[in-house]
């Protein structure tokens, strides 16, 4: 691994795990566990400190880098937007509806377009203390029933926040 020449090791694998849980969870969809594409993740950041340059803050760079190798992951291995199981991939898991046969193509990218809004407002406004329930409930995993009702309101209180 190479480490930029004003931080230490430490620093350095601060920042890419930083970057990581940020990230990551947002990569996670039917078939792939949370973990897994963390350690993929890691593997892209080491990967990728070999081309850093330190004129920028090595966590945008970070950043930058493993957004687009995630995306095109997802892009490479899942086929093109008319792909229904892409489609289904996008979504969180939970609260997306295979909607093929009923509405027309546009109004589909419309609803996916949506669902990215609402998926990404989630993701910037969840408190952490929720984010491990969070990625279970959307990947149909179970959490005790308190813990889910709490999930639910604090869910509730993001998206219902502007209305």
């Amino acid at each position: 691994m190479k480490i930029p020449k004003n931080m230490s090791e430490e620093e350095t694998l601060e920042k890419i795990n930083l970057v990581i849980d940020r990230i990551a969870p947002r990569y996670t969809f039917n078939g792939y566990d949370v973990n897994d594409i963390k350690q993929e993740s890691f593997i892209i950041c080491v990967e990728a400190l070999e081309r850093y340059d330190q004129k920028r803050p090595l966590e945008n760079f970070l950043s930058v880098n493993l957004s687009n190798r995630l995306k095109n992951f997802v892009r490479d291995n899942f086929g093109n937007a008319k792909d229904v199981e892409k489609k289904k991939i996008s979504c969180p898991s939970n609260i997306t509806h295979d909607y093929s046969n009923t509405l027309s193509y546009e109004e589909d990218i419309h609803l996916k377009i949506q669902m990215d809004e609402i998926t990404e407002k989630i993701d910037r406004n969840l408190h952490s203390s929720f984010r491990s329930d969070y990625l279970k409930f959307i990947n149909n995993v179970t959490i005790p029933k308190a813990r889910r009702d709490q999930l639910i309101e604090a869910l509730k209180d993001i998206l219902y926040e502007d209305r």
